[in-house]
């Protein structure tokens, strides 16, 4: 019987845990998973006893972006596919970002991509001192712009065009420096963190806490107007049938250089 690629239980505080569960991939996230992260928003906003979510990784690495195979199979399935695709993409991480009640994101190994937009768009991120971070979009031909208003959030445009542009990797004690994480700890003190921050939230009045985060995202890069919303899904769809996109998933697949790359 296969695995659900997220599980999602709770506790009877109402400490509500979201596992990606993809680990055969080290969590790449597809089509499924992507569809479960919006059932799971969905199912927290539906609950009357949700109070804090914390979102972690089945294990040795925390999310490593999109499943490029799955990319592949998608950029060739004509231009409805890929706005599907792009949609989805972007409502699990807009769900994922307005829930509310508190998030807690726990990060071990790699968190590349698309996890890097999954940190961004939770409340508080504690990492394991053995996280590598990267947005390498651009080294495959495209471009993470689904991802930009929770990262701009996050780590500011000065660090994105950085990081977005060169794909390079960095570390846990980077990523809190520029703002990505809040706290790094030892890899086996990474749940009893996340338990004290869940612990403080947890003695806030749910209301407060809702009103709070609902006040900071109205300041947000991320809170944008459904009409900015549609192009961002478009432009990201677009991308993905380019021949750009092609040249680097092929590259990616036959673990060569890009055709652009020029040594020195």
């Amino acid at each position: 019987m296969s695995q659900p690629p997220a599980t999602i239980s709770s506790d009877a505080r109402g400490v509500v845990r979201i596992t990606l569960n993809r680990p055969a991939v080290n969590n790449a996230y597809n089509g499924d998973m992507l569809d479960a992260l919006i059932a799971g928003c969905a199912q927290v906003r539906a609950s009357g006893d949700a109070r804090v979510v914390v979102l972690a990784g089945n294990g040795r690495h925390f999310q490593a972006g999109a499943d490029l195979g799955w990319l592949d199979s998608v950029r060739v399935q004509g231009a409805a596919a890929n706005l599907d695709a792009s949609e989805r993409t972007a409502r699990a991480m807009w769900d994922l970002n307005t829930l509310p009640l508190p998030t807690v994101a726990l990060i071990q190994g790699g968190c590349f991509g698309g996890g890097t937009g999954i940190a961004a768009s939770c409340d508080v991120v504690i990492a394991a001192d053995n996280a590598m971070f990267a947005i390498a979009e651009t080294r495959w031909g495209m471009a993470a712009t689904i991802i930009f208003p929770q990262l701009t959030d996050a780590i500011g445009v000065r660090h994105l065009r950085r990081y977005a542009q060169t794909g390079e990797r960095f570390g846990a004690e980077e990523a809190r420096r520029i703002g990505l994480v809040h706290e790094v700890v030892p890899l086996a003190e990474l749940e009893a963190a996340g338990a004290k921050v869940v612990d403080a939230l947890m003695k806030n009045a749910p209301r407060a806490n809702a009103v709070t985060k609902a006040g900071v995202l109205r300041q947000a890069w991320s809170e944008v107007h459904r009409s900015h919303f549609a192009a961002i899904v478009a432009e990201h769809a677009a991308g993905r049938q380019s021949a750009e996109a092609a040249e680097g998933l092929a590259s990616f697949h036959a673990k060569r250089d890009a055709a652009w790359y020029r040594k020195p």
